[in-house]
């Protein structure tokens, strides 16, 4: 089962398979172009962006490799040689050299130096070059570091030559009388030199140290000497400066690469010294991470100094390793295949003396296990294992147990990470004994399932993970003999991990160990059909694990119980919310595995848990009882059987106790409320659907009070729990009803309905926002029979909380619930044409209930969250929808062909309109209702040229989402007369808009369709028409008329109307210039101004009296009283006599662009105005007077 197409949950990476997709290389098939990168660098070196664009190029091409950098193997060589030999070239410029040594750098950086350093040319006549290359670097320049590195790698391999180093000396006073340095010399004291540098050379450094010092020539003359200087760098420095940390880790790093590298007894003399000075530093007490991972190193290779270098004879060895053969999985088989370990071989002929020095080391490494960052435990681990290796087998006993004390609960979280890294370490050695895998195998149970609560979150998917790192180690280690006793703990606490964990790694982590257990042991039951089902890509998606998955792995007997028990102890009291009703729903899922354990086990542990005392457990518990009451009550109804056959009658009280002990304990108040108000309302819902025998107790006017009161207390709950408890309370009140209000003739008590319907209906004017939208949802989810005879009433109701009014303006979420309301109650009574007003959706109220709704897509609020009348036009459009396709399908004569052409036209808007949520949600309805056959909508305007704008077949691909789409469509619908207003007045508001993608495309076809109508006069002055009424009608409403007017100036500067410039005094510019003065009078909107300003500029080219009457206007904005309308006007008169020449006296255009462009306008008012009538003067045009203003 690959579930590679499954989309990935909140917050997960989607790395593996962009792994699976992209690691599919197979050769280095970019291997010529990368010769001739290598090729031209004498080429390209030269020039900034030609170096820059090859580097950039050599890397991408690298960085491709950087997970299978084996493939490069074959062409390291010749690529080194190429590029060696830039170097080597006497002729090289510097900056060519390091170009060169760049491009070594980039490629040791995907493969590693210890594959790339025996490769270097190691000859004795390279030896002098380089340590004269060396010597002329400058150890603080930060652009050539890379070419220092690759110096000293190179130098590290050729200081292997098996020559006396003395022999190059020759004879050392030079022709000028001066003594030369030893060759000797000068290698250490550039070692010396770079190991106290910054960069990464202090890494080729240490390398270089440690095959240098080594030689025998070296060691005998040299090392004492340097290690002296070494531990007195150490000594001398402080970690806690800058200069200091530099210091420290260059000496640290030289130190372990020497002890990796030298041999045991060259080193041992000096061990005991370093390990003193290293005990001095107190590195453990550091806030370098490094450095204290640079430590562990050292004190590991330390310790394998002091003991032998010998495999431990008593060691586990497993033998043959056939997967073939585990899987055959014949019992008997795997009990013949259990080899003893030969007591005779554990007491070892050699025994020696352990030096004491081992003891502070192993020490060492345990707290080193408990550091605060993974590389540090990782070391430590890792020195834990190389170590334990050597040692006597009591001692190694010692270890395992000073290692299992990480694991007690007074310990942190890193202790536990630590430990279990260790023992996986331990166990993939053979140093763990089979005799110790009983004390190991609980410990490891506890870490697959710790998680320790920090605050808001928790600690601990590290410690998970490391414990599924020791189960994977373990199957690899250990004959499955050895593990057959501990086989079904360890297989259901993977399956567990892999199904259950919270996070996805760990649940990756627990597959792949429980797939190599099942092919490394054979011994796992039904190993291969859950590996099957919870692959690592099937536990990538959490609740695919937790609602699917884990019921398929339930099926089998051996892990349904632990299954069950895992979710009940560990998971319906987790900290997270989500995880507690992910493992409600798996119990619900699970229930008919294992009806009866649930029924009489389970059930009686969460009764009393639901009302304890720990808030999270009491939330798991009470949502975890009503899906196991629901699960056991379908059951039973499946089979025949009285609701009540699972539950004893103590366990029927419990259920209804709940409610009652959690509201005389009032824990239903405060934060905690918001958790118990939900989980009790679905208590409500699971037992009314289970159809429990509570119909007249008085449990029931208990649920009904908390559903009331938990609508009517919604405004005191938090913002991000208000929805959820809105939710459930109607989902609840809706089963509540349905189960124990109705009589056996179908009916409700009439009393009881008069209370319940005018109670909820008198709250939808609460001067509180969140009670109406309670109560509305309230209404729209009661049964038919408690609608029978109020309709009216409750429609009258929802109508008046989706009016506007001054007070309640901003009631944008109200108004939505209430939409919502009116389209589910409807869809509840039904439609009957002829039938009462009072009960069904008949002709008397239909045009009513059309009203409402169409009211509520005109819903254009705004306020400090934004537009949030799009809440209310969403719901009104799908409102829209359901009661149409209701009326369609049993009387559609109801629809009238005006209520039907106002839909499409009002949906057609929205699909024009610039929030890309909105236009989407339009366009969907807007389709649905075109494409619907069941039967088809009737009265639907020029439906065949919709059908050819929006093919069947398009429906579900085209994205309305995307502007680019969108808008080639929708502005087709420009051509037909019934849609043309309502989409010009949506499209105004997008190519007027201020984002950018919007914009430019809905501008584009608005263009292009004006381009096609540019030949057809009748369609260009019915849309000139339309445009002037939408603007007419939207005066002064900012929200549509400034987006118009941006999109005028566009019209008019990309010649939409270049048709009528012929005419004199042409209606249309008249129309517009009068209106346009209209809009911005006495307005200090600017976005407004400087938009009106280009209208005004393009209006220019209409001939006629009109002419004037525009320069006029746009010299009185030239004298406005904000200085950035001034400037802006001057630009953009200036542009128009640019563009519009003919429209101004030749002999008067230039004297005229000079004043525009000399004058500064944002001075001082007369100033500007004396340099304005200057301008009307020239051009013959009135002087604006000033209007005294009249005393008040």
């Amino acid at each position: 089962m690959d579930g590679a197409g499954r989309e990935p949950e909140e917050g997960e990476e989607r790395e593996p398979g962009a792994i699976s997709d992209r690691n599919i290389l197979d050769s280095f098939s970019e291997s010529r172009e990368v010769a001739e990168l290598i090729g031209n660098l004498r080429g390209v070196f030269g020039e900034l962006v030609t170096r820059e664009m090859a580097v950039e190029r050599f890397i991408g091409i690298m960085d491709k490799y950087q997970e299978q950098p084996h493939l490069l193997d074959r062409h390291l060589e010749g690529m080194m040689n190429s590029l060696l030999e830039i170097v080597r070239d006497s002729g090289s410029p510097p900056p060519l050299v390091h170009l060169a040594f760049k491009f070594l750098y980039i490629i040791t950086k995907v493969r590693g130096y210890k594959r790339f350093l025996p490769l270097f040319p190691h000859e004795v006549r390279d030896l002098q070059p380089v340590l004269d290359m060396l010597a002329k670097q400058n150890p603080r320049d930060p652009e050539t570091w890379e070419t220092r590195y690759m110096l000293l790698l190179w130098l590290s391999m050729i200081c292997l030559i098996p020559f006396d180093l003395a022999r190059f000396d020759g004879n050392l006073v030079s022709l000028e009388g001066q003594a030369r340095q030893p060759t000797m010399d000068r290698i250490l004291e550039m070692a010396k030199c770079y190991l106290v540098v910054s960069d990464k050379a202090r890494d080729a450094a240490a390398v270089l140290v440690s095959k240098f010092i080594v030689r025998p020539d070296v060691r005998q003359s040299r090392m004492a000497d340097f290690l002296d200087w070494v531990l007195s760098m150490l000594s001398k420095s402080s970690s806690q400066t800058m200069e200091g940390t530099v210091i420290v880790n260059g000496m640290l790093q030289a130190l372990a690469q020497l002890f990796k590298h030298g041999k045991r007894e060259d080193c041992l003399p000096y061990a005991a010294t370093v390990l003193e000075c290293l005990d001095n530093c107190k590195l453990s007490e550091s806030n370098q991470m490094v450095l204290r991972k640079l430590g562990m190193k050292l004190v590991q290779r330390l310790g394998l100094t002091f003991v032998k270098p010998k495999v431990a004879k008593w060691r586990y060895q497993r033998g043959c390793r056939s997967l073939a053969a585990n899987l055959q999985a014949q019992g008997a088989a795997v009990q013949s295949q259990k080899k003893e370990v030969a007591a005779a071989e554990a007491d070892d002929d050699e025994e020696y003396d352990i030096p004491g020095e081992i003891e502070n080391v192993v020490e060492q490494l345990l707290v080193g296990l408990k550091d605060k960052d993974t590389i540090v435990r990782w070391s430590a681990a890792k020195g834990i294992g190389r170590i334990t290796g050597r040692l006597p087998k009591e001692l190694a006993d010692d270890v395992i147990g000073s290692l299992l004390d990480c694991f007690s609960f007074q310990e942190t979280d890193n202790a536990w990470h630590g430990g279990c890294l260790a023992l996986a370490e331990l166990g993939r050695r053979g140093l763990l004994l089979p005799s110790r895998i009983s004390d190991v195998v609980p410990v490891m149970l506890r870490a697959l399932t710790y998680d320790e609560k920090r605050g808001a979150c928790s600690v601990g998917s590290n410690v998970r993970d490391a414990a599924c790192y020791v189960c994977w180690a373990f199957a690899r280690a250990y004959e499955p003999a050895e593990l057959i006793p501990f086989i079904s703990h360890i297989s259901s606490a993977l399956v567990i991990a892999a199904v259950f964990d919270r996070d996805v790694n760990c649940r990756r982590a627990a597959s792949a160990a429980f797939q190599e257990n099942v092919g490394r042991q054979g011994t796992f039951p039904h190993g291969i059909d859950i590996l099957t089902a919870a692959d690592y890509f099937a536990v990538g998606n959490r609740v695919n694990c937790y609602l699917t998955i884990s019921v398929y792995i339930a099926g089998f007997p051996e892990y349904t119980q632990p299954m069950i028990d895992h979710l009940v102890n560990m998971k319906i009291n987790h900290w997270d919310s989500v995880i507690r009703e992910l493992a409600t729903k798996a119990l619900h899922n699970i229930t008919p595995q294992a009806p009866e354990y649930m029924a009489n086990m389970v059930l009686p542990r969460l009764l009393p848990l639901s009302v304890g005392s720990d808030l999270h457990t009491r939330h798991g518990a009470i949502l975890a009882c009503a899906e196991i009451t629901h699960a056991l009550c379908k059951l039973a109804q499946e089979n025949n059987r009285s609701v009540t056959y699972y539950f004893t009658e103590k366990s029927l009280e419990g259920l209804k106790q709940i409610h009652q002990e959690l509201c005389s304990r009032q824990l239903y108040r405060g934060l905690g409320g918001e958790l118990m108000r939900p989980a009790v309302c679905t208590l409500i819902e699971k037992l009314s659907l289970s159809k429990m025998p509570f119909r007249g107790d008085p449990i029931i006017g208990g649920w009904q009070w908390l559903i009331n009161d938990s609508l009517r207390h919604l405004t005191l709950v938090s913002s991000a729990a208000r929805q959820h408890i809105k939710e459930s309370a109607v989902s609840a009140l809706a089963a509540l009803c349905n189960e124990f209000y109705i009589n056996e003739r179908g009916e409700a008590d009439p009393a009881l309905q008069d209370e319940l319907v005018t109670q909820y209906v008198s709250e939808l004017q609460n001067t509180e926002e969140m009670i109406r939208c309670g109560f509305s949802r309230a209404l729209g989810a009661l049964p038919r029979f408690l609608l029978k005879g109020r309709l009216q009433q409750v429609l009258e109701g929802l109508k008046k909380v989706t009016i506007i009014s001054p007070e309640d303006v901003s009631f944008a979420e109200s108004r939505r619930d209430a939409l919502i309301a009116i389209a589910k109650v409807c869809q509840t009574v039904g439609v009957k044409g002829d039938g009462s007003q009072q009960e069904y959706v008949c002709k008397d109220n239909v045009d009513q209930i059309y009203a409402t709704l169409l009211t509520g897509v005109t819903d254009y609020t705004t306020d400090s969250r934004g537009d949030v009348g799009g809440w209310v036009r969403e719901a009104a459009m799908t409102s829209l929808m359901e009661v149409t396709l209701l009326l369609v399908q049993n009387e559609a004569e109801l629809i009238n062909a005006n209520i039907c052409k106002q839909i499409m036209c009002w949906l057609a808007q929205q699909s024009a309109e610039k929030i890309d949520k909105f236009r989407a949600h339009a366009g969907s309805v807007f389709l649905t209702l075109l494409h619907f056959d069941h039967p088809p909508v009737p009265h639907i305007p020029h439906r065949e040229e919709l059908e050819r704008i929006f093919p069947r077949s398009e429906k579900e691909t085209l994205n309305w989402n995307a502007a680019s789409e969108a808008f080639p469509r929708i502005t087709q619908l420009l051509g037909l007369p019934a849609y043309q207003y309502h989409v010009l007045l949506g499209l105004s508001v997008s190519v007027g808009g201020l984002t950018e993608t919007t914009l430019r495309y809905s501008a584009q076809s608005l263009f292009d369709y004006m381009k096609k109508i540019q030949s057809d006069p009748s369609a260009l002055e019915s849309f000139c028409e339309t445009l002037l009424k939408v603007f007419e009608d939207n005066l002064r409403n900012d929200r549509v008329s400034v987006p118009l007017l941006t999109m005028l100036d566009q019209m008019l500067a990309n010649g939409c109307f270049d048709m009528f410039t012929e005419q004199e005094n042409h209606p249309f510019p008249v129309k517009l210039f009068t209106l346009c003065k209209e809009e911005i009078k006495r307005s200090k909107d600017i976005r407004k101004l400087r938009s009106s300003i280009g209208v005004f500029c393009g209006l220019i080219q209409f001939q006629g009296d009109m002419r004037e009457k525009v320069f006029f206007q746009l010299f009185l904005l030239l004298c406005h009283p904000f200085p950035i309308i001034r400037k802006t006007t001057a630009s953009q008169v200036y542009e128009m006599l640019l563009t519009y020449s003919d429209v101004v006296e030749p002999a008067v255009l230039e004297q005229a662009m000079a004043i525009l462009s000399d004058t500064n306008w944002e001075a001082e008012l007369p100033v500007v105005r004396e340099r304005r009538n200057c301008l009307c003067d020239l051009l013959r045009v009135p002087r604006p007077q000033l209007v005294p203003k009249s005393s008040a």
